[in-house]
Parts: structure tokens; C-alpha cells; sequence
């Protein structure tokens, strides 16, 4: 385990004030010294535990931690060796990670499965239509343009939301956005091939046609998308 440079400067600290004893002209403006100094010391050890472990989930023991300091600072033998204290350390570090990764699996399956349950409730909606990817969409105002090919560039308006109603990304408010159908995902660059300009739909799309497992910025992994789309024209 890579040292702080606190633990350093606590070094240097100690052997300065411990080699003044004895050298000042005031002894109580020594003890003073003395004090604050290792209040001070104390601190930044508290510090320096609260912000590297005990934010990570990490929470000493306060009587074995003192304990640890005490044998030290008194030179007894201690427990363990340098050795061994940094493997336990890691072996604790190593044990809240993986409780993590645990808990960030079990919520991501949560998140798909509520994203699977969603869909089979929606697909059973009036005016809902699923494609054989499992894209769905429903028709708000139906075109009289020409549909795009899959290497056509597109100009829209869009909204996106989360199945929770939570808005991610919006193009109202300002202008239209142009993109290029191969560079978007697999259920827009599908979806915007069922419209004809003029139209605007309304696509429900499931993670695999989505962002999938990585999420993207504000969208969770295994997010199912609700984006209400307008296809404004075929840029050419």
C-alpha cells in the first residue's frame, strides 16, 4: 500500500517537537506547543482515515485503532507486521468493493427487469405497435413525406425521457437537431425509418436497442427510452 505523505509529515513532526524538549527558554510555551501540535497531528490522522476509508465504507474500530497507534508510538511489539497491516487494510478495502459491485449488480438486474415489465404492460396498450426487435411506437401525427433510408441524414425535434417520467436530453427550445441515422442508436435509427416526414412518433426502446448495460450520462444501465420524435425533414 502506497504511503500518504501525512504520514510522513506526522514523522518529521514528531522527531522536531520531541527533539525540543529540553531546548526552548519557556517549557510551558513548549508544552503548549507540544499539545496543540499533537491535537493537530491527531486531526489530520482523522482527516486522512475519513476521507480515504471511512467514506469507502471503511469504519475503524476506535479502541483497536488506538490501540494500534499506542503499540507503535510506545514501541511494544505489535500485532502485525508492515507487511501484514498493509494486507489486512487491503483485504478490508478489497471486501467493500466487491459488496459494492454486488449491490451495482443486483440494482442494475432490478432496473432491467422493471424495464422488461414495462414494456409487456405498454406492448398491451391501444395503438402501441411492437417490430420484431421489440422496438415499440405509437403514431401521435401521422406524414405525407418521404421515409429516410438507413444512410440518410434527418433533422428532428425530440424529447427523451425515462420510464419514470424523468426528461434526459430535450431539443424544444431550441433549434433542430441534424444527425446522420448510422451514427444513433439501433431503436432511433429504426424507429425514424418507420416516419415519414412530418410525422411524429412517439418510440419506446428497450436497453439492447439502447444504451444497453454501460447507461450513458443521465440514463442508467438497462434504461428503457420514451422519446417523442418529430421528423422534420431529409437533409440532403
Amino acid at each position: 500500500m502506497k504511503k500518504s505523505n501525512i504520514f510522513y509529515t506526522i514523522l518529521i513532526l514528531t522527531l522536531f517537537f520531541g527533539g525540543c524538549k529540553g531546548k526552548s527558554d519557556s517549557a510551558s510555551k513548549e508544552e503548549t506547543l507540544d499539545k496543540d501540535a499533537s491535537y493537530a497531528l491527531g486531526m489530520s490522522m482523522g482527516m486522512f482515515i475519513n476521507s480515504r476509508f471511512v467514506t469507502d465504507g471503511i469504519i475503524p474500530n476506535q479502541k483497536q485503532f488506538i490501540m494500534g497507534i499506542k503499540d507503535t508510538l510506545s514501541g511494544k511489539k505489535t500485532r502485525f507486521s508492515e507487511d501484514e497491516a498493509d494486507q489486512k487494510i487491503q483485504e478490508a478495502i478489497n471486501a467493500i468493493m466487491e459488496k459494492r459491485m454486488s449491490e451495482m449488480e443486483n440494482g442494475m438486474n432490478e432496473s432491467k427487469q422493471e424495464g422488461i415489465d414495462f414494456l409487456v404492460e405498454n406492448g398491451k396498450k391501444p395503438g402501441i405497435k411492437t417490430t420484431s426487435s421489440g422496438l415499440q411506437y405509437e403514431v401521435i401525427k401521422e406524414g405525407t413525406g418521404k421515409k429516410p433510408s438507413a444512410t440518410d441524414m434527418v433533422k428532428v425535434h425530440y424529447e427523451g425521457k425515462l420510464i419514470d417520467g424523468v426528461t434526459f436530453d430535450s431539443s424544444y427550445g431550441s433549434d433542430p437537431i441534424q444527425f446522420p441515422l448510422e451514427g444513433v442508436i439501433a431503436g432511433w435509427a429504426e424507429g425514424l425509418q418507420l416516419m415519414s416526414v412530418g410525422s411524429k412518433y412517439r418510440l419506446y426502446i428497450p436497453s439492447e436497442l439502447g444504451y444497453g448495460a454501460r447507461g450513458a450520462g443521465p440514463i442508467p444501465p438497462y434504461s428503457v427510452l420514451i422519446f417523442d420524435v418529430e421528423l422534420l425533414d431529409i437533409v440532403k
